[in-house]
């Protein structure tokens, strides 16, 4: 990936990123043992550029090189007046973990989230992803809530 001198920022997603966001999206699908369609993730980055979409995705970029992506969705809550923010997606490239990048982007969402007077950012991960959860304790509290799906 990218050159190590150059800093990383944090940035919306912009519609010439689709290839280099794909390369991320494709191994953040690879971590967590996943597969989807290539009519999903088209769907999704173009939902992104839509400003009346409920989701936001947004680049760690160094340089040229796109490194971390995050994306979030706003949804409304029974349980406050206010919209809540789900980070749903984050992942950030083998060859910068550890650099900050992984805040950075989740003080992004959390920016984003503040910006849109949501009342709650939240996330969940798999309990084996012990690496991220060290960032995740860091930068918030765990809620203690087990996440159940049912496959509809």
């Amino acid at each position: 990936m990218g050159n190590d001198q150059q800093s990383v920022i944090v940035r919306a997603l912009q519609p010439d990123d689709y290839e280099r966001w794909l390369a991320l999206w494709l191994a953040y699908q690879d971590f967590y043992e996943v597969t989807l369609e290539e009519a999903v993730s088209r769907s999704t980055f173009s939902r992104f550029l839509d400003p009346d979409e409920p989701v936001s995705g947004f680049v760690a970029a160094q340089g040229e090189d796109l490194v971390g992506l995050v994306n979030a969705v706003l949804h409304r809550s029974t349980w406050t007046v206010a919209d809540y923010c789900y980070l749903e997606d984050l992942y950030v490239a083998p060859t910068v973990r550890g650099s900050g990048s992984g805040k950075m982007l989740i003080e992004q969402v959390r920016d984003f989230a503040r910006q849109h007077g949501c009342s709650r950012l939240y996330w969940h991960t798999h309990q084996t992803n012990k690496r991220a959860q060290k960032l995740y304790n860091w930068v918030a509290e765990d809620s203690g809530f087990i996440e159940y799906r049912m496959t509809l």
